[in-house]
């Protein structure tokens, strides 16, 4: 059965794609849960980060091409569905939160898609990458390929989607699609690892990093400068602020609060 699995582990909120015989192939309906999911855990303190990933040994191997025929069998029906579709990509900017991807295995069209809108982006030894849209005749929204050219440049873009050929992990980490590569039966181990990282810091600061490095990949116009700059100094002023120098000068463990 196909379902979106969540969970707290800690201070990790995880978001699961569970569709194991269709390794992990995402449901229309999955889509239309992933918003309400990612706002949940973004809602929650307990929450620093959020982790994507799939069920078993593959993470998303595309969408699900056996619901085409009853939810893009019309000019209309495809734009809904590319609506739905955006939302979910769309969570995963809004959200301030840090959010992580596991892969394993396939990563493939929208499951490259929805791992590319992440911060980062652990792959095993094992990960297959691909954007076979063209063999489907099917569009690339603007926003998907602005987030590949922003990470890969617009000649690598333009081979992925180009070609639809498929490329293993270690092709994936020298095109920048993905932050690192672990051996396969070390992935777990460092995905933890990484999370603990991520949790240890002040969610003001890793929240006010995030919006910067969005900002930064904006266009000039587009970025609220006076806003990010705010939200920076407020780090700079906060409980969080005051307990990282105690915690340094104590040498213990800081115990942030996230205000």
């Amino acid at each position: 059965m196909a379902e979106l699995h969540t969970r707290r582990d800690g201070p990790v909120g995880w978001i699961v794609f569970s569709n194991p015989e269709r390794r992990n192939a995402v449901t229309y309906e999955m889509l239309r849960a992933l918003p309400e999911a990612v706002g949940r855990f973004e809602r929650s303190a307990q929450v620093r980060l959020i982790a994507l990933a799939g069920d078993g040994d593959n993470f998303i191997s595309g969408a699900d091409i056996s619901e085409f025929a009853a939810t893009r069998s019309s000019q209309y029906a495809a734009v809904s569905y590319g609506g739905v579709l955006e939302a979910a990509y769309d969570a995963f900017e809004a959200t301030t939160k840090p959010t992580l991807a596991r892969i394993r295995g396939a990563c493939i069209g929208v499951g490259l898609s929805l791992a590319l809108c992440c911060d980062l982006r652990l792959a095993a030894a094992n990960a297959v990458f691909s954007h076979p849209a063209a063999r489907f005749g099917m569009g690339v929204s603007y926003a998907s390929v602005r987030r590949l050219v922003s990470l890969v440049g617009a000649s690598l873009a333009a081979e992925l989607i180009y070609t639809a050929r498929r490329y293993s992990a270690a092709e994936a980490l020298q095109m920048r699609l993905v932050t690192r590569v672990a051996a396969s039966e070390a992935l777990e181990r460092e995905f933890a690892a990484c999370c603990e990282d991520v949790a240890a810091g002040s969610p003001l600061t890793l929240a006010a990093a995030k919006r910067a490095i969005a900002a930064a990949l904006k266009d000039p116009a587009e970025r609220d400068l006076r806003a990010l700059i705010a939200q920076i100094n407020e780090c700079n002023s906060s409980e969080d602020y005051k307990e990282g120098l105690a915690a340094f000068r104590d040498k213990r463990t800081p115990n942030f609060k996230g205000r």
